[in-house]
């Protein structure tokens, strides 16, 4: 008996250690991972001054979900807080006491909007560049003449961090982009946005972010390594147990307007409708026409 319980008692000791060792391997791989530097020359865009421009830029700033990131004055929040995780804390953008406005160019805030990489060359922890880099040179003109625009707060952010676990998870989920720079093609040029207009191709410009919660497929389903609390976002495409299609065009609009249909209400913690809700009628109604012209897929395929 004192024989076997010794055995049990090594074997437990060797899967405990292994255990260790795989822990520390995949916390040393993050690491490196959030220190790699990545050399990236950006070009600068025309950066417009009218009025106009400036609010036509806070406009795409709210609708690309920037707002409900970096705070209504751009002031840098606590985006994400999970012990399992880490925190995610976006900067303060303004000129503000603890704010990166005045330390920036615009080089270096075109690289970390479109490339996910800091002034230093690390990659930024949760910066959807995978969206991002698509922008037209217009619209990241006018978003930055906006950002130029908005008066100092005062607000100094911690620096976003990882648990322990967080190193863990960001190498065994591979579902979830940790590190979007890794995911940007930095050598290749970005493809030429699509014309404005009531267009799938315009529409698909417009809601590349959807696929960050919805998938790729864009049929929804548990979002892999996310707490569980988190609802699974819903099927966008036209197919099984899809709302798309019985909404209609119109019903779409007054949804993503108003965050509720026919007495369901949707939450803006988990669908940020209050940042699509900025988005004109054409702009949404070319993102409806997207939706409706992928491929029908059963929900859950992402």
């Amino acid at each position: 008996m004192k024989t076997a319980m010794k055995w049990v008692g090594i074997l437990l000791g060797a899967v405990l250690g292994l255990w260790v060792i795989v822990v520390l391997v995949l916390y040393s791989i993050g690491q490196a991972r959030l220190n790699k530097k990545y050399d990236i020359v950006v070009g600068l865009v025309s950066v417009p001054a009218e009025a106009e421009a400036l609010a036509e830029g806070r406009r795409i700033f709210r609708y690309r979900g920037c707002e409900a990131c970096h705070g209504e004055q751009l002031e840098g929040v606590v985006y994400l807080d999970n012990p399992a995780l880490g925190q995610v804390i976006t900067p303060n953008l303004t000129g503000g006491l603890g704010g990166i406005g005045l330390q920036r160019s615009d080089q270096d805030l075109i690289r970390s909007i479109k490339h996910g990489v800091g002034p230093d060359g690390t990659p930024l922890l949760f910066m959807p560049s995978t969206e991002f880099y698509y922008l037209s040179d217009e619209d990241l003109g006018k978003i930055l003449a906006y950002i130029r625009s908005v008066p100092p707060v005062n607000n100094q952010p911690q620096p976003s961090q990882l648990s322990f676990t967080g190193f863990v998870v960001m190498n065994v989920t591979k579902a979830i982009t940790f590190l979007p720079a890794e995911l940007v093609p930095h050598d290749q040029e970005a493809p030429a946005p699509p014309e404005p207009g009531t267009t799938a191709e315009y529409g698909q410009y417009l809601s590349i972010s959807c696929m960050v919660c919805h998938g790729p497929a864009l049929s929804g389903g548990d979002i892999p390594g996310f707490p569980p609390e988190w609802p699974a976002p819903p099927n966008l495409t036209s197919g099984a147990g899809s709302r798309l299609p019985a909404w209609g065009e119109d019903g779409f609009i007054e949804i993503i307007r108003m965050g509720k249909k026919h007495g369901r209400r949707i939450n803006p913690d988990y669908m940020p409708w209050t940042s699509y809700r900025h988005m004109t009628d054409d702009e949404l109604r070319a993102v409806y026409t997207y939706l409706m012209s992928l491929p029908p897929e059963e929900f859950g395929n992402r």
